[in-house]
């Protein structure tokens, strides 16, 4: 009986932590889900890019196509109202221009699907002149958007 009485309670306690979180709340943490997902398929690209790690254009390849999918979802986590959310990092101005952010992500969008195309070529010299088109978008958007 004791067990059956504290699987209540842990389910219970479970559906309560569940539903205590808003839809801002939960868009921010989707959106910061992903942008952490994209950072750690970055990360290797560039550390090639720069010297850093040995090229491995297979690997290369497979953070690329991540990124390229990933890309795609980047406006969606951003939901009217979601700047409302406990905390967030995007800075007011996202909102305030929101058609230029979301230029800035399809942007963002184009170039990283543009590196998984060149990615499958196996010329490391484009794929790294891609990579740099990428990374220029990034900055782009979180220069203007994003609080530090």
């Amino acid at each position: 009986m004791k067990s059956r009485l504290l699987f209540a309670a842990a389910c219970a306690a479970f559906a309560a932590s569940a539903l205590a979180h808003s839809p801002e709340e939960d868009a921010v943490e989707y959106r910061q889900g992903l942008m952490t997902v994209i950072g750690w398929n970055f990360g290797p690209l560039g550390a090639m890019v720069k010297g850093k790690k040995p090229f491995d254009a297979s690997a290369f390849a497979l953070h690329a196509e991540r990124i390229a999918y990933l890309s795609d979802q980047v406006v969606e986590g951003f939901p009217k109202g979601s700047d409302k959310a406990a905390h967030t990092d995007a800075k007011a101005a996202l909102w305030a221009n929101f058609d230029d952010f979301s230029d800035k992500a399809k942007a963002f969008n184009t170039e990283s699907r543009a590196l998984a195309e060149v990615a499958r070529s196996k010329d490391e010299a484009k794929m790294k002149a891609q990579f740099k088109k990428v990374a220029e978008a990034c900055k782009a958007c979180h220069e203007k958007y994003k609080n530090d």
